[in-house]
């Protein structure tokens, strides 16, 4: 199975600056941590007179350097080593003090040298007032920063140390964590690949506020679309369901099923997989109506027509083509692998993720799936209870060998 957390085992550097958010940095510091990253931490003098090294140190197990001439070992200098050890360098808080030196390639401190010595990717976290930020100095050196390859990881708009609220605020560190996972995971082995992910449940309106839908959480798409980013696809998801924001994973949101159908077929052509994980209705009311419909004293009939059929239009649009493969869900509740094989065969896929959501351990919503992945030439692999985010990994596992060169 490919790697499930691009940070596992990762050598990260982690410069911190003199910004009141400082303290914000040892969240990052311990996200990074959790997730298994090695993390050397940088400071400059300001920062250790708002955020005692220590704190660092007991989070991370490893020292903190201060001194850039400070040796590591006998003959190693401190932020040469933590440069060139570094496979992804994050500086969070980044002071407009800072991100000027950085710019013009000044280095008198443990974090811009460090900069200056490390050939990996940099991931810049900006944090200071809104006029700071927004002063055209500042601008023009975070430009010319982006210009170089880094990665700016906007800040936020709220509470402000000077107690005014605005732009400027160093953004979420789950976010700097995440931004960081999305740029280790260039070197995945989905890098270069454009691929597409379906979830959630369509809703087909029955009047502006009422619909027919299904219990589709969207839990599993959401998983397949990150595990996708995690190994360096370029990822986007169509979803009826507002997912958790994830660094490098385009959200396209749907409600109808035509909605979805549409989407797909647009972005079908340009893309290397296409995975179906949405849970698309079958039927939809002939017609919504234009307001609320009032309850009244008879019973309510509404008749139904068939939605778009997914899967049978990019089937014909996809006739002829080596790509993209095409992923396919199955979710049953009685005659699991009979059902889904006539579902493998009938919309032509290439591969096809059968499962049954009858059990409440494995069914909507739940954190774990029980899958059976089928092959047109007869072949089934059952897959045994895991994590969603397993269960993910391991059909991106099964896909890469269906895909052609980049």
């Amino acid at each position: 199975m490919g790697s499930t957390n691009p940070l596992d085992a990762r050598r990260i550097a982690l410069g911190v600056t003199g910004s009141i958010a400082a303290y914000k940095a040892v969240a990052v510091a311990s996200a990074l941590v959790q997730q298994g990253a090695l993390v050397d931490v940088v400071m400059t003098p300001e920062a250790a007179q708002l955020v005692q090294p220590l704190s660092f140190q007991a989070i991370t197990h490893r020292a903190v350097s201060l001194d850039m001439f400070h040796l590591l070992a006998e003959t190693e200098i401190g932020h040469v080593s933590i440069g060139r050890a570094a496979e992804a360098y994050v500086i969070a808080p980044a002071t407009a003090h800072t991100i000027a030196k950085l710019a013009l390639g000044l280095a008198d401190d443990m974090v811009t040298t460090t900069a200056l010595a490390t050939t990996a990717p940099v991931v810049l976290a900006p944090a200071m007032e809104t006029a700071m930020w927004r002063n055209a100095a500042t601008q023009s050196h975070v430009a010319s920063l982006r210009q170089r390859g880094w990665t700016i990881v906007e800040p936020g708009i709220g509470h402000l140390a000077s107690g005014a609220s605005g732009e400027g605020r160093l953004a979420d560190p789950a976010w700097i964590v995440d931004v960081t996972k999305h740029v280790l995971a260039a070197s995945g082995d989905l890098s270069g690949r454009r691929v597409v992910v379906t979830a959630g449940g369509t809703r087909e309106p029955i009047d502006p506020v009422r619909f027919i839908g299904n219990r589709s959480s969207g839990k599993m798409g959401f998983a397949l679309s990150e595990a996708a980013r995690d190994r360096g696809a370029s990822v986007t998801l169509i979803t009826t369901v507002e997912p958790e924001p994830r660094a490098g994973v385009t959200v396209l949101r749907v409600e109808r099923a035509a909605e979805m159908r549409d989407a797909v077929l647009a972005l079908l052509p340009n893309v290397d997989t296409l995975i179906m994980a949405a849970a698309v209705a079958d039927y939809a009311p002939a017609e919504a109506a234009a307001q609320k419909i009032k309850k009244g004293g008879q019973e309510l009939s509404i008749q139904l027509a068939l939605t778009p059929d997914v899967l049978a239009d990019v089937a014909a649009v996809k006739a002829g083509a080596a790509r993209p493969v095409v992923v396919g869900f199955a979710a049953e509740t009685q005659d699991v692998l009979a059902n889904a094989k006539q579902k493998l065969v009938r919309k032509g896929l290439d591969l096809l993720v059968a499962n049954d959501v009858s059990r409440s351990d494995i069914g909507f919503g739940s954190d774990f799936n029980l899958v059976t992945l089928l092959y047109p030439d007869g072949r089934h692999v059952e897959l045994p209870k895991l994590p969603k985010v397993d269960v993910a990994h391991a059909i991106w596992d099964a896909v890469i060998p269906l895909m052609g060169p980049p």
